[in-house]
């Protein structure tokens, strides 16, 4: 069927699939669609080709791509270079040491495609298996013998399809982010800061704010976000392992896609296409998942309300800051379409619940310790606060405050047990001859 199919001996409408598929279905779009299907009726391998992952979003984010022009590109690094000196006013941690970049949409998707993969690739290895394994259990006794082979087959179908719904996905975000850490998450290579001009006119365009207000706004953020992940080397690994984790616990519901597979009626796909965009096809999170889920958000929370408070300290020069902020707070509350479509894709929504409460956190720990003492608890993850220092910072406070004023650290019942056990079992501990 599959053959018939992408030979054209088939009476099913190429853009049913592609539309099934959840991608566009111009006629470019499905042309390049049927392209990579055919070659993956050809191919040995068992993992998923990337690669066109890497091919579709480059080409979805060259449409409507512009140039910077050169006053553009002055006019930024300009902006970075105001956004590093006035942030070295309100933090303490180390300068980057790495030139800012300015790129293109289509640059954005090549220096971040990696990750995207890295994250994105459990969840399609579950989907391969489940649609060989349902495939299987579908065949008729008679046609078993044939099932290695076309097994084989499928997943390599299944593969293709979601590297090219993902590669659509990262295209199309690259046409709403402003800058590499935009979506929380470290993206692009350490201590590496960057911004998209054309997404900067774009964020700026229905804005009351002079150009160069909202461009140095976004270049402090942008700066303070790679400055973190610079002073805190182990940040990086930390937050990509709790994505990952989070995302190797994803499974697709088997039962689900039997359904699927016995009702599809290949001149109405609307059914399968409507499964492959609305996340249903991916099984409830399990409690592991529950778990490292909260302790992402809460990760994610700490960074992004760390950024908001040094970068709302960092441009009081600014007049209009207020409204440019209003207007991030607006943008990450509401997320773009890709977003949403990411989020559908792999089941994980990198947005933190709790980054008001974060960002107050951090403001109290600001007003009561100084900069240092806050920038001071990214050295460690063992010092970073808590899920329960978000909901309450005044015992995280006093703790800092008594450790500014020299005094030694009160332990709470837990340590105060451990600290007296210790201490009675080197009194009693006899003295060796």
């Amino acid at each position: 069927m599959l053959r018939d199919i992408l030979s054209g001996k088939s009476g099913i409408d190429p853009s049913q699939l592609a539309g099934a598929a959840g991608l566009p279905n111009d006629p470019a779009s499905v042309a390049a669609l049927m392209q990579q299907l055919q070659g993956a009726l050809n191919t040995q391998g068992t993992g998923v080709d990337w690669q066109i992952a890497l091919t579709q979003g480059q080409q979805r984010a060259a449409n409507g791509q512009l140039t910077a022009t050169d006053e553009q590109q002055t006019q930024l690094r300009q902006a970075f270079h105001i956004a590093a000196l006035w942030l070295d006013d309100v933090i303490t941690v180390a300068e980057l040491t790495v030139e800012p970049r300015l790129m293109t949409r289509r640059e954005w998707v090549t220096a971040t495609m990696p990750l995207w993969t890295q994250l994105a690739e459990p969840v399609a290895t579950s989907i391969s298996d489940s649609l060989t394994r349902v495939f299987a259990e579908q065949v008729p006794e008679e046609m078993q013998g044939m099932v290695a082979n076309a097994s084989q087959l499928v997943r390599s179908i299944g593969g293709t399809l979601f590297a090219m719904q993902l590669g659509q996905v990262v295209g199309q975000l690259a046409s709403e982010v402003v800058s590499g850490g935009d979506v929380g998450i470290p993206l692009l290579g350490e201590q590496q800061a960057a911004l998209l001009p054309q997404n900067v006119d774009d964020f700026g365009a229905g804005l009351d704010v002079a150009p160069d207000q909202v461009q140095i706004y976004l270049a402090v953020r942008e700066i303070a976000h790679a400055r973190l992940f610079r002073h805190a080397r182990w940040l990086r690994l930390h937050l990509t392992s709790a994505v990952t984790a989070y995302a190797r616990g994803i499974s697709i519901d088997s039962s689900r896609l039997e359904d699927l597979a016995g009702s599809f009626d290949p001149s109405n796909p609307e059914d399968l296409r409507q499964a492959m965009v609305d996340g249903s096809l991916i099984q409830q999170k399990s409690e592991s998942q529950i778990a490292a889920l909260s302790r992402l958000e809460t990760m994610l929370a700490l960074v992004e309300g760390w950024v908001d408070v040094v970068t709302a300290h960092a441009t009081v020069r600014l007049p209009k800051a207020d409204a440019i902020a209003e207007t991030v707070k607006r943008r990450r509350a509401s997320g773009g379409p890709a977003e949403s479509a990411f989020a559908t894709l792999v089941g994980l929504e990198l947005r933190p619940r709790r980054l008001r409460e974060a960002a107050a956190m951090w403001q109290a720990v600001t007003d009561a310790v100084g900069n240092e003492a806050r920038d001071a608890l990214w050295s460690h993850p063992d010092l970073l606060p808590q899920e329960q220092d978000i909901d309450d910072p005044q015992q995280l406070i006093a703790r800092l405050t008594s450790a500014a004023r020299g005094e030694p650290e009160v332990l709470d019942d837990v340590d105060q047990a451990l600290e007296d056990l210790l201490r009675d079992d080197g009194a009693e501990r006899p003295h060796e001859e």
